[in-house]
C-alpha cells in the first residue's frame, strides 16, 4: 500500500524526532556513567586521605623544629613553614627531633587507625608511651636539648651588662651628673672581672633551664597527637567507617543503568494507529 505524501512527511518527521531522542539518551547515559566513576574516584580519594597521616607528622616535625607559619608576602593568603626569628623556640637537637619522630611514627600510622582498642587498653598504652618517652628524654637530655653556644651566652652576658649600664646612666642623669657610658661599662666590668667565668656559667645554666621548661608542653603535644590516633581506633570506629564507605561505593557501582531503548520504527506506530 503506497503512502501519501502527507504520510511520508509525517514518518520522516517522527524518525528525526526519534533520532534526536536517542542522541540525547546516549549523551545522558554517558554522562551518568562518568558521574558514577567520578563519585567512586572521589570516595576512594576520601578513604586514602582519611588514612594518610603524613600531613600531621609533617606538622609535628615543623613544631618540634621551632618553625612558624608565615604568610608569603609575594602570595597573599598562602602560608608556609619558616624558621623562627626567636632562637628560644628551637630547643631540640637533630638527635632529639629524630628520637621523638621515630617514636611517634610507630603509633601515628594507619595500622593504629585500623585497630580495635577498648578504652582500658588505650589508657594503658598511653600511660606506657608517655612514661617511657619522658624517661628516655630525661636520660638523654644532653643529646636531646640544644646546648647554648658560647656566642649565645656572650650575647646574654653583654645584654645584662648593657641593662645595668643603662640603669646607672639613668640614675646619674636624674642627679644631674655628667655621664660617660663607656666609663660606666668599664666600672661594671672591673667589678665582676674575677667573676666573669662564673657569671657566664650561670647564664648558660639559666638558658638550659629555660629550654627544659618547655619539656612538659612538648611531651603534652606529642602525647595528645598519639592519643587522638588511638581514639580513632576506639572500638574499631575507623574500620567501621571505611567499611560503610566501601559498601556505599559498591552499591552505587552495581546500580544498573536503564537499558537503551530499541530502535523503534515510527512506521509501525503509524500503521498500527491506522
Amino acid at each position: 500500500m503506497a503512502l501519501t505524501q502527507q504520510e511520508e512527511a509525517y514518518i520522516t518527521e517522527q524518525e528525526a524526532q526519534m533520532k534526536v531522542l536517542r542522541e540525547k539518551y546516549e549523551q545522558s547515559e554517558t554522562s551518568s556513567a562518568q558521574v558514577a566513576r567520578d563519585v567512586q574516584n572521589f570516595e576512594k580519594n576520601i578513604i586514602q586521605e582519611q588514612l594518610d597521616l603524613s600531613q600531621e607528622l609533617d606538622t609535628i616535625e615543623h613544631l618540634l623544629r621551632g618553625h612558624v607559619l608565615k604568610e608569603n608576602p609575594k602570595a597573599p593568603g598562602i602560608r608556609s613553614w619558616v624558621e623562627s626569628e626567636e632562637a628560644d623556640l628551637s630547643i631540640l637537637t637533630e638527635h632529639g627531633i629524630y628520637l621523638i619522630m621515630n617514636t611517634i611514627m610507630f603509633y601515628i600510622n594507619k595500622n593504629t587507625l585500623l585497630s580495635n582498642y577498648s578504652e582500658e587498653v588505650i589508657n594503658q598504652k598511653m600511660e606506657d608511651f608517655a612514661t617511657d618517652l619522658c624517661d628516655t628524654i630525661f636520660m638523654e637530655y644532653e643529646k636531646v636539648f640544644k646546648s647554648p653556644t658560647f656566642k649565645d651566652v656572650k650575647d646574654v652576658f653583654y645584654d645584662k651588662i648593657q641593662k645595668k649600664v643603662d640603669l646607672r646612666k639613668f640614675s646619674l642623669e636624674l642627679l644631674g651628673k655628667e655621664v660617660d657610658e663607656q666609663d660606666i661599662k668599664e666600672q661594671f666590668l672591673e667589678e665582676i672581672e674575677e667573676r666573669i667565668e662564673l657569671e657566664m656559667g650561670k647564664i648558660k645554666e639559666q638558658i638550659m633551664k629555660n629550654k627544659l621548661k618547655r619539656f612538659l608542653i612538648i611531651i603534652r603535644e606529642v602525647q595528645d597527637a598519639v592519643h587522638s590516633t588511638y581514639l580513632r581506633a576506639y572500638q574499631g570506629q575507623e574500620r567501621r567507617t571505611l567499611r560503610e564507605h566501601i559498601h556505599i561505593s559498591e552499591s552505587r557501582g552495581d546500580t544498573s543503568m536503564p537499558k537503551r531503548p530499541s530502535k523503534l520504527n515510527p512506521l509501525n506506530f503509524f500503521l498500527g494507529g491506522r
